[in-house]
């Protein structure tokens, strides 16, 4: 015969926590149960912070046990964050790839730059845990992040330029030594980046992926709030396959990560001297016809531009200039990730 912790659970696999897809149990969001008669006791741990559904889910727990278990039970819940450190973060909103080559990090970190433009408190995050190029593309290489003795255990403040907070590996290693992490080890690292900075309140945090899939994303979106990952490409059909697997891994069942759509990175040429002129060196339309047969949303098609490696070197993103052909696509992208995310909320 089941005991009345084992009733208990079962009931509660009835509540659905939507945003995730799944119920309270299998989220592993029920913690700490106690059961003492018909006091019964236990914990609620979200992903993030929300601020909609624990009186929605106090009220479904309630009536599960109710119905199920003990019609007389008096029920207390309490409702947790399991990462502090995130507390203050609105959105997470990962950058990923295929493949490498395909400008992904150029495109978070222009991405980041449009929604501060938007009037947005934003951050990033470098978790390209083999190859960090983040602390390049700010110029703050020689940056050192350091712990805040009046931070909640001793957090790390993030290097902030540009109005944007900035968190790498990078500024823990030596660039010029190659790092030779296995799986686990990248992932713990990649932890320790998320919960050991000190955040503060942002609308937007940014992650910038290692290209192409593996233990870095797995850790991403099971263990973190992710509320929802793009994909870059170019046109070229190689690198359309790779973002057609990237897609096929984060829509598996075990994984539940909201898929925001696709982003086509170097769409067409555009010469500086006639920024109307379109020439497709890499095939025309390759990321629409992919977006549409994958049912995703084609959130951007970037141009390339000369200027596009040059900031990124100096240390400017092209996203700072208004007056860059590849500022109105960028502004578009940001547009159009708020409002897949705010209308989402």
């Amino acid at each position: 015969m089941e005991d009345k912790k084992e009733l208990i659970l079962k009931a509660l696999k009835d509540v659905l926590y939507f945003p995730k897809g799944s119920d309270i149990v299998s989220l592993n969001m029920v913690r700490n149960l106690e059961v003492d008669g018909n006091r019964i006791r236990f914990e609620i741990v979200f992903p993030k912070p929300d601020q909609k559904s624990p009186q929605t889910l106090q009220k479904l727990a309630e009536s599960a046990i109710r119905n199920q278990v003990d019609e007389n039970a008096e029920i207390t819940i309490e409702f947790l964050t399991d990462y502090p450190s995130l507390s203050g973060v609105k959105h997470i909103v990962a950058i990923g790839s295929g493949k490498g080559g395909v400008g992904k990090s150029t495109v978070a970190v222009n991405l980041a730059i449009a929604l501060q433009k938007l009037g947005h408190a934003v951050g990033i995050l470098d978790a390209d845990i083999y190859g960090p190029s983040i602390p390049i593309m700010f110029d703050v290489e020689d940056e050192k992040p350091y712990m805040d003795p009046d931070a909640e255990n001793g957090q790390i403040v993030p290097i902030e330029k540009y109005g944007l907070k900035i968190q790498s590996i990078g500024f823990f290693v030596d660039p010029k030594q190659a790092l030779i992490w296995r799986g686990p080890m990248a992932s713990q690292a990649l932890g320790q980046l998320f919960n050991d900075t000190h955040w503060g309140e942002l609308d937007y945090l940014v992650v910038d992926l290692p290209p192409g899939t593996g233990d870095i994303h797995l850790t991403l979106v099971q263990q973190y709030p992710v509320d929802g990952i793009a994909i870059v490409t170019t046109p070229q059909e190689v690198a359309l396959a790779d973002a057609r697997k990237a897609f096929s891994m984060f829509n598996q069942e075990k994984i539940k990560v909201r898929i925001l759509g696709l982003i086509e990175n170097m769409s067409y040429f555009t010469p500086a001297e006639l920024p109307e002129n379109k020439y497709y060196l890499f095939g025309k339309q390759g990321g629409r016809k992919l977006a549409d047969n994958a049912r995703v949303n084609l959130l951007a098609e970037i141009p390339l531009v000369q200027s596009i490696c040059e900031s990124g070197d100096s240390g400017k993103p092209i996203a700072l200039d208004e007056d860059s052909p590849v500022y109105k696509a960028f502004n578009n992208l940001a547009v159009n990730i708020q409002a897949l995310l705010e209308h989402h909320d």
